[in-house]
């Protein structure tokens, strides 16, 4: 096995380190402060990751974008997420890959504007009674001639105050399983100014500030048949082809606030002095540098290797959900020791742990709950046995 970077990927992870550095960090402090990403800094920023080629990376070079293989793509999203995930979001954006999955006259429409930093698109799944649960959406949409009509709410809808578009996946009808009836989902494009859309703003979150969520309504909205994204009723299966990574890149921008954590408390250890020696001597202070250092090694091996896997067809849904577990709980627990190690210091707004403390509790939420990884690990390690 072979275990080091390539010359591509070391100028890769060179270039986005030294621009979430130069170019993201000096905002951290406005947003977190003020929970708003104003639009003078977007633009600006936005500007300079277009210029800088880190703009659109996971988006294959055919449609415009830097085509980055999964592993690479996730070596650099472990960079940017160092910096406060509004930033590099909404600033050095990553277009969702299911727009790739439209039609020639569909990616024109919504891929190419949102590559060329025009607009931005938004996933509309969640709603408020289903959760995780996408088969027990209530949104629905219904044919009426030619036609679709959306009708529905979905909430938690991240920064659909500044997307041009929705991505709004609904109920379509039902069919017949062996374990009884399961709903049809389709997915639609539905532009923003769409007679009977209306986008309010969502809750104020204790993680991730000046990256917001949303609450759509749809009311009646009628879709020509071209706004279908895929084939009717197959909405689940365009979603599982497109969106699998997504996981990933939620473990990768873990690893990259766990070594910005981590970096800061090994440094404290080592300068700090109590009782007339570096506190890191200590040895309650010198495990938790270890177990942390080991953590953090654990779950890099297992979102890279995912990756790879990935990108030669072989990865499971259990290797991205084991992944995007040890990954996101692994970050809870280095956020929360990095405090520990600085003691009340680690609580003050001076540092960027308690915005990594804090931003670390939604990750273990959304894009499936631990919970729901364990779920989908427990199942295929069962399946072989008949249950």
């Amino acid at each position: 096995m072979h275990f080091g970077l390539t010359d591509e990927q070391r100028l890769i992870v060179d270039t986005t380190r030294a621009f979430v550095e130069n170019e993201l960090y000096p905002h951290e402090a406005e947003v977190e402060r003020t929970g708003i990403l104003r639009r003078e800094v977007i633009e600006e920023v936005k500007q300079k990751a277009l210029d800088a080629g880190l703009y659109a990376a996971n988006i294959p070079e055919a449609f415009g974008g830097a085509g980055l293989d999964t592993l690479t793509w996730l070596l650099y999203e472990k960079e940017l997420g160092k910096a406060n995930y509004a930033l590099h979001w909404t600033c050095v954006a990553r277009p969702s890959n299911i727009l790739c999955a439209g039609t020639e006259e569909q990616r024109e429409r919504y891929l190419a504007p949102c590559v060329r930093g025009e607009t931005w698109d938004c996933l509309a799944m969640t709603e408020p009674g289903a959760g995780s649960d996408l088969r027990g959406m209530k949104a629905a949409a219904r044919q009426d001639g030619p036609d679709w009509v959306l009708n529905g709410t979905k909430h938690f809808i991240s920064h659909a105050d500044i997307a041009g578009f929705v991505i709004a996946f609904m109920a379509s009808g039902e069919e017949d399983t062996p374990r009884g009836p399961k709903k049809r989902i389709t997915a639609f494009f539905v532009d923003r100014d769409t007679s009977g859309l209306t986008i309010r703003d969502g809750y104020r979150n204790v993680s991730h500030r000046g990256y917001t969520n949303a609450v759509i309504e749809f009311d009646d909205v009628r879709l020509p048949a071209e706004q279908v994204l895929g084939e009717p009723h197959k909405g689940f299966e365009v979603a599982n082809q497109w969106l699998g990574a997504t996981r990933l890149q939620v473990g990768a921008t873990c690893l990259g606030r766990a070594e910005r954590a981590f970096g800061h408390a090994a440094e404290w250890a080592a300068t700090r002095s109590q009782f007339g020696q570096p506190i890191g001597k200590n040895q309650g202070v010198s495990f938790k540098l270890a177990d942390m250092a080991t953590e953090m090694k654990a779950a890099e091996l297992m979102i890279l290797e995912a990756g790879w896997k990935f990108d030669q067809g072989t990865a499971t849904d259990a290797d991205m959900a084991m992944a995007k577990l040890k990954a996101t709980e692994m970050l809870a627990m280095v956020a929360d020791e990095a405090i520990q190690i600085h003691g009340g210091m680690g609580l003050m707004e001076e540092l960027p742990l308690e915005r990594i403390w804090r931003d670390a509790r939604v990750e273990r939420i959304w894009e499936g709950t631990s919970e729901i990884q364990r779920h989908i690990i427990s199942r295929a390690l069962l399946r072989p046995f008949g249950a």
